[in-house]
């Protein structure tokens, strides 16, 4: 494949490849992913990361019998959740002298033109920077994908609004 056509790449990666059943860690594939995603940046890539595993790291933190069901639960599960998986980004891909950024995103964002371009802001300069955008939708104030929505959708709508050149999804979803 031509490198100037995959320069910017968007990966998602799914809950069940990053942690177990239990919620907790999956470390060989975390750090793998962490990895394989430095050394494409080291490669001079453009990458973006689409991370789902907020409530199942939640899940797994918080030591629940079972994952929550109500939407409420969920969002607060995913806050503790989403704090746990960056604190762990930021610590592998540390490890091979990456940085992170964070950027949680709700569906008014991407359909808001004021918003829209702040993100994309922020997305370009963090690019620019080398800073590794870590993605997610933002689940303890939305409940738009704790309801009906997935990351890989999530995933598409970031790789077109960042123009990104090739989109990769992770999981063990079929189709």
């Amino acid at each position: 494949m031509n490198e100037l056509l995959s320069r910017r790449i968007v990966v998602k990666v799914g809950t069940s490849t990053l942690t177990y059943e239990n919620g907790k860690l999956n470390l060989k594939n975390f750090e793998n992913l962490c990895k394989v995603l430095s050394d494409l940046q080291n490669m001079g890539k453009q990458v973006i990361l689409v991370s789902s595993g907020a409530i199942g790291v939640g899940f797994g933190k918080l030591n629940l019998p079972e994952r929550p069901k109500e939407t409420r639960y969920k969002q607060a599960v995913a806050a503790v959740g989403q704090c746990e998986l960056m604190f762990m980004y930021d610590k592998v891909f540390g490890e091979y002298n990456h940085t992170v950024a964070q950027v949680l995103l709700t569906k008014n964002v991407l359909f808001n033109e004021h918003l829209r371009q702040n993100a994309y802001n922020t997305f370009s300069t963090l690019l620019e920077m080398g800073i590794i955008p870590i993605v997610n939708e933002n689940d303890s104030v939305s409940v738009e994908e704790l309801l009906n929505g997935d990351n890989d959708c999530l995933s598409a709508s970031v790789a077109v609004f960042t123009s990104a050149n090739l989109l990769i999804l992770l999981t063990d979803t079929d189709g």
